[in-house]
């Protein structure tokens, strides 16, 4: 009885807290998200950092993500933001292995926070390429070896782990610090999460996000033909013809199959940035490699299966 009490008593005492929280935030996004003077910008952080992990959706996408993100934009952290993209990636590594647990949403809204921190870095050039580096490595690190891929997840709303780490992906192809080797990096990260043995099948835009990303770094028009053709054949691999099977397709391979339909689907009808982008020219520059890589990409996706004609070129 005693340990039931215990148990109890500190279940009510987290109620409280979250109902506090969600008082004391809700009033700030009320107020337009003006900064509080009653306590310091140290220990709203901290709080903030905290409420990303709440598995109530209100209390973690309404209040703590919106709260954070509005800061980053407005500048509050523009003096701080080295130390709050550590303490994001500091929240990578939380649970990180587990699969099915709650602490999926620490983890996957830490990287949509190091991507707003990124976003905030190309648009003021603060943080040092050091910096800057690590985060990607840490950010595409923890991309690859994230076993929890959930979308949404009932009574607690987004986990949304590849679709939060494309974001991250869409804001890292951008830094002035990444030359044509970091920009590899990132679309073999993309190869590598989707090539990996997983039950997820990711139906909830995942592949969408993962495109824009890639679209983002084609953009940038450093990455030439010769890295990117291996590159779409290492995709394509994964849907090689074998044998007939009475065995069901692969999530990692319906997971890649849709990932190159949507690349291909932007390449071909273009994209542009998202209303809320501080920066609305970004994608107005013509890609150089388009026609050679949508070539790629229709060559592979003939592959898929029995339905499509050969290539004009192909015998």
């Amino acid at each position: 009885m005693k340990n039931a009490s215990g148990i109890s008593t500190r279940r009510d005492e987290a109620v409280t807290r979250t109902a506090t929280d969600a008082t004391y935030w809700e009033k700030i996004v009320e107020g337009d998200f003006a900064v509080p003077e009653d306590r310091p910008l140290d220990d709203l952080t901290v709080e903030l950092v905290e409420l990303l992990g709440d598995t109530d959706p209100h209390v973690r996408d309404e209040l703590a993500w919106r709260v954070f993100t509005t800061w980053i934009h407005r500048g509050v952290y523009d003096d701080l933001l080295a130390g709050v993209g550590d303490g994001m990636c500091e929240g990578l590594t939380v649970g990180l292995g587990e699969d099915g647990s709650d602490t999926i949403f620490r983890r996957s809204f830490s990287i949509l926070i190091l991507a707003g921190v990124l976003t905030r870095d190309n648009e003021i050039h603060a943080v040092h390429p050091t910096n800057v580096l690590r985060w990607g490595d840490q950010g595409l690190g923890w991309f690859v070896r994230e076993r929890d891929l959930r979308g949404f997840v009932p009574g607690c709303g987004w986990a949304h782990a590849v679709a939060h780490g494309a974001d991250f992906m869409a804001a890292l192809t951008r830094s002035r610090h990444l030359d044509e080797g970091g920009l590899m990096v990132i679309l073999d990260a993309i190869a590598d999460r989707l090539l990996a043995p997983t039950s997820y099948a990711l139906i909830q835009q995942e592949d969408d996000r993962l495109a824009y990303a890639t679209m983002a770094l084609l953009q940038r028009n450093v990455v030439d033909m010769a890295l990117l053709g291996p590159w779409v054949e290492r995709l394509a691999s994964s849907w090689e013809q074998g044998e007939p099977t009475q065995q069901p397709v692969p999530a990692q391979v319906a997971n890649t199959i849709h990932y190159v339909r949507a690349l291909h689907a932007q390449l071909l009808l273009g994209v542009q940035d998202l209303p809320w982008a501080t920066d609305q020219s970004y994608f107005q520059a013509t890609i150089g490699v388009r026609v050679e890589l949508l070539g790629a990409l229709q060559h592979a996706l003939r592959t898929v299966g029995p339905w499509y004609r050969p290539s004009p070129n192909q015998p």
